[in-house]
């Protein structure tokens, strides 16, 4: 066992007392009061005066298979278990809005998620789940109008009014040019896209959040607790700003407004990090905005325990490093939680190990003792110091991004991918020094792993796909799916909102790759400095 380096500093680098006191807290200007109260500006403490007393957080466990009726089988084994929401991850072409036969969707159909090319596979999807009873959260961005239409459309084929449906598409563009790579069109015309989306939600589907701004994937790249609050924000700021330039009030948009970060391993920073967004959060909007709704400034956000801090070395550790970073999710006061199962970094999560991951959920919640207290942690002088540390330090970064030019110039540049980039490889420095432990990988190593985890993909349901997307083209009317994406492409040509007629191309049998197609002809590609 290599011996343990006593660290003065949290994961990203912040200075920490040994010893909090009075005396550091006065120090460090901390307000000793703890912050207000939950439920009250500036909701350091948390949204709700209650928080989980009145109202558990949402348990969302994430999932994707390479086919649409098997992830329709583990949704319902996860709401037979207890999980109160739908998570959906797509597979990359989908999220590149690429039909599965595309020469370029090659080799990645149905291999980190669900791939959906029509209305049918969305269907299949989410057979005999009802849309109005459940709520559901769509990880996709790029073509996030493409995959919300889709859902509209399903709810409507089901009989369900579009004012009940509940749940989130991401519709983070940002985030992909900065952290994850995942965009297909010029920022101008994404950013057209996204507020596309929040005035027709607004109008149509009142109780659907309209975007959930991600630091997930910004921490999941490489960066730190500090820059994933002041990155995160900082887009979140950018967005509402483009929004007001569309027309929208802030009021219209701003409480269907979520956030999503990950969890880390530093257990009090990561506390300290959730309440730090909160009360910065608020502090940004009514400085910049002035809402008349108080949930135009309130900070909702989902979490998701930390992909990247699983390990393929002795994987059963990872549902101890899981439940740490759930219950400092919860300290921190999340709206909705993921925990990823145990052995994902080898393979699909197993049903066990996807109940195991939940059951974490569900023990936290009804066996610790946590839900019954109000953010527990206030008053702690060690949390109080970090907290406004964190706050005070993603500030500071936000008003660099701003002085360079603001978010969008700055990713044209490249700034904040080198940022994280930096980050990344201090950590892995760090962890090649072995001045960051991790059990398993650079300390208390064993010569032999169970690596015989995690779910095998069948090599046969690419093709499968295929011919079920060849199939569906044969079947439909295409004259009037010329004509509807003839009209959709009008449409993108000028000023008018996408979505109506994406929803009726998409309803005549249209594509997603076809409907995206119409959308690279008129909006064109682009390529990001990095070059990826």
């Amino acid at each position: 066992m290599v011996a343990r380096k006593s660290r003065s500093t949290t994961r990203s680098g912040l200075s920490r007392n040994d010893i909090s006191t009075y005396k550091t807290s006065l120090e460090s200007d901390v307000p000793l009061e703890g912050r207000s109260i939950p439920g009250k500006p500036p909701y350091t403490r948390g949204i709700h005066s209650k928080m989980y007393k009145d109202r558990l957080w949402t348990m969302r466990q994430y999932a994707g298979f390479s086919t649409a009726n098997e992830t329709n089988q583990r949704f319902k084994l996860l709401l037979e278990s207890g999980q109160t929401g739908l998570s959906v991850a797509f597979d990359l072409p989908t999220q590149l809005g690429m039909d599965s036969d595309d020469e370029d969707s090659l080799g990645e159909v149905g291999k980190v998620g669900v791939p959906i090319d029509s209305l049918e596979d969305m269907e299949t999807l989410f057979a005999d789940i009802n849309l109005g009873e459940v709520s559901t959260s769509m990880t996709i961005n790029a073509p996030a109008t493409t995959l919300l239409a889709l859902y509209v459309a399903t709810a409507d084929n089901q009989g369900i009014p579009r004012e009940k449906l509940r749940g989130t598409v991401q519709n983070d563009i940002l985030k992909e040019y900065i952290a994850r790579g995942l965009y297909v069109y010029p920022p101008k015309e994404s950013i057209r896209l996204t507020t596309d989306l929040f005035e027709w939600c607004n109008i149509n589907t009142p109780k659907w959040n309209t975007i959930s701004v991600s630091g997930y994937h910004i921490r999941e790249a490489g960066s730190t607790a500090v820059e994933e609050v002041a990155l995160t924000l900082a887009n979140g700021i950018f967005y509402a700003e483009e929004a007001v330039k569309a027309g929208l009030d802030i009021d219209d948009f701003a409480p269907r407004m979520s956030f999503f970060f990950g969890c880390h391993n530093d257990f009090f920073e990561e506390i300290a990090k959730f309440r730090a967004a909160r009360e910065l959060w608020y502090e940004l909007v009514n400085e910049r905005f002035n809402p008349k709704n108080p949930k135009s400034s309130q900070l909702r956000f989902h979490t998701q325990t930390a992909g990247v801090t699983l390990t393929a070395q002795q994987p059963i550790n990872n549902a101890v490093r899981v439940s740490y970073q759930a219950l400092s999710a919860v300290l921190g006061g999340t709206q909705s939680l993921h925990t990823n199962s145990y052995d994902e970094a080898i393979g699909l999560p197993t049903n066990e190990s996807v109940k195991i991951a939940l059951r974490t959920q569900q023990i936290i919640a009804l066996e610790t003792g946590v839900a019954d207290v109000v953010d527990p942690l206030a008053g702690s002088y060690l949390v109080e110091e970090l907290t406004t540390k964190i706050k005070n330090k993603s500030y500071e970064m936000i008003l660099e991004l701003e002085d360079k030019g603001g978010v969008l110039n700055c990713l044209k540049s490249g700034i904040q991918q080198r940022m994280i980039h930096e980050s990344a490889w201090k950590e892995i420095k760090d962890t090649e020094a072995k001045d960051l432990l991790v059990v398993g990988v650079n300390t208390n190593i064993e010569e032999s792993d169970n690596m015989n985890l995690g779910l095998k993909i069948d090599s046969n349901n690419e093709s499968m796909q295929i011919s079920k997307l060849n199939s569906y083209r044969t079947s439909r009317d295409n004259t009037l799916v010329s004509e509807k994406l003839d009209k959709l492409k009008i449409v993108c040509q000028g000023d008018d909102n996408v979505m109506p007629p994406l929803i009726d191309a998409l309803k005549s049998g249209a594509t997603v790759g076809e409907v995206n197609g119409i959308m690279r002809e008129v909006f064109g590609t682009w390529i990001s400095p990095s070059g990826v």
